[in-house]
């Protein structure tokens, strides 16, 4: 089969290809930016372009584009065995070896997996346990789920409902509100001028007891939370904040759900990071993205040994733990998921993310220099830069401004590849990054933001 040219590449998807989060007011006349290639820290369009990759992929391509070492163990792994059933008392060894190792490099007890085939439907898994645990308790009532105002759980049906960013929502049917409730999110941007990091943490705190005591605690199972708040901006908490509303949740009987599909598999310098560096034990940990390095889709959802114990008792005489995807386990994705670990270890890949990481959030303060920059926040190989109409005020820039989205073409013009989210620029390169190549992705935004007028 013949390689279709760029032009006939775009027509067929701008005809055909219903894309996540479509802009339908400019995607009929623009259509898709078609890349073509991909390596290391670069991808290459159709028009010859190549580009600085500043958002891995979207959060997940950690050790860099075309690695050969994928393309030979997956190839590999398609000649052993590409696929067999999961389903009942059968297995494969990949994901068998991967769900050892996930046992031994978790925090604490999270010794059990249930694989998925990326994050959402992670995230639908945790919620769906979450409620067999308690009913298999007897606890029948206790099915209300807390998640957090701009949080990102995905995009599946429960998982855009846990979802907290309003604009995701537009037009678009609700479910799961009898069930699944919000708090405000750990946003230091927002935090009131007269009020200290100590006394905002206890107010979020505080929000959250109260929401469980508006609820009733007997109807509470669990809160699902982001160490970072990915999606919805970069969010940091304040010190202190995930560590207490786990305090809260062990008074109530409640369970703690990590959702770190983003923050999992060295994007802070850490395999895990919710123990880590948030000093949080979940009771449920949610991973994707990182596990591959995006090579092939994967999701993990881990869950602690005192679930495990409940809910691995027959439920009934001749009853079945009947939950479970054709492609539980995929031996390809888990082989996949193997080699990227040992790349990420034999490379120090986590080390180079923490190292690097410092220095990359340290260079971006630079652009707090400029007039239309609000916040430049982050954390590790995450950061996001906020634009704004008045510094003083945090008033927004205009909707039809589309500054992020010009900043994006401009930077793409500049040879960098960044995300637009609104009036958020937010980035998230490979953790093969150089500082050298961090610069230059400061520099690219520096020079888009004074090139398109705001300054």
């Amino acid at each position: 089969m013949n390689k279709p040219d760029a032009n006939s590449a775009w027509a067929k998807d701008r005809a055909h290809v219903l894309h996540p989060y479509t802009d339908f007011t400019s995607f009929h006349d623009e259509g898709s930016q078609v890349i073509d290639g991909a390596s290391g820290m670069h991808v290459t369009d159709t028009d010859g372009r190549k580009l600085l990759d500043g958002i891995a992929g979207l959060w997940c391509v950690n050790i860099g584009h075309g690695r050969q070492e994928m393309a030979e163990a997956i190839s590999a792994q398609v000649m052993q065995m590409q696929y067999y059933n999961p389903f009942g008392h059968s297995t494969n060894v990949p994901a068998a070896e991967l769900g050892f190792w996930l046992a031994q490099n978790a925090p604490g007890d999270l010794n059990h997996v249930y694989y998925t085939c990326g994050g959402s439907t992670a995230n639908d898994a945790a919620i769906r346990l979450v409620h067999y645990y308690n009913s298999m308790r007897g606890l029948h009532r206790k099915k209300k789920i807390i998640s957090r105002n701009c949080a990102y759980h995905g995009a599946t049906y429960v998982a855009a409902e846990l979802t907290g960013i309003l604009a995701t929502k537009n037009s678009f049917d609700r479910v799961g509100q009898d069930f699944i409730h919000h708090v405000s999110a750990a946003n230091m941007y927002a935090m009131p001028d007269d009020m200290t990091e100590a006394a905002y943490c206890d107010h979020l705190v505080q929000e959250f007891q109260d929401r469980i005591d508006q609820l009733g605690q007997d109807n509470d199972p669990a809160i699902i939370a982001e160490p970072i708040m990915v999606a919805g901006g970069v969010l940091i908490a304040p010190v202190g904040y995930h560590r207490r509303m786990r305090e809260v949740c062990k008074t109530h009987d409640i369970l703690y759900v990590a959702d770190e599909v983003v923050t999992a598999f060295g994007r802070l310098g850490e395999w895990f990071t919710s123990e880590s560096v948030f000093d949080c034990q979940p009771d449920i940990l949610v991973s994707a993205k990182g596990i591959t390095s995006g090579y092939i889709p994967l999701g993990a959802t881990l869950i602690s040994d005192e679930i495990y114990e409940v809910i691995s008792r027959p439920q009934c005489e001749g009853g079945v733990f009947s939950m479970g995807l054709t492609y539980f386990g995929h031996p390809v994705a888990c082989a996949a998921a193997l080699k990227n670990i040992e790349i990420m270890e034999r490379e120090s890949l986590l080390q180079n993310a923490a190292t690097v990481g410092g220095f990359f959030q340290s260079d971006a303060q630079r652009l707090r220099n400029l007039p239309c920059v609000g916040d430049v926040r982050g954390k590790g190989l995450m950061l996001a830069v906020d634009l704004v109409a008045d510094k003083a005020t945090k008033a927004p820039l205009p909707v039809s401004a589309k500054a992020g989205e010009r900043v994006f073409k401009k930077c793409v013009e500049n040879g960098v590849i960044v995300r637009p989210v609104g009036d958020r620029i937010v980035l998230s390169p490979p953790i093969i990054v150089s500082t050298d190549q961090c610069s230059v992705i400061v520099d690219a935004i520096e020079d888009a933001i004074r090139s398109t007028g705001f300054v």
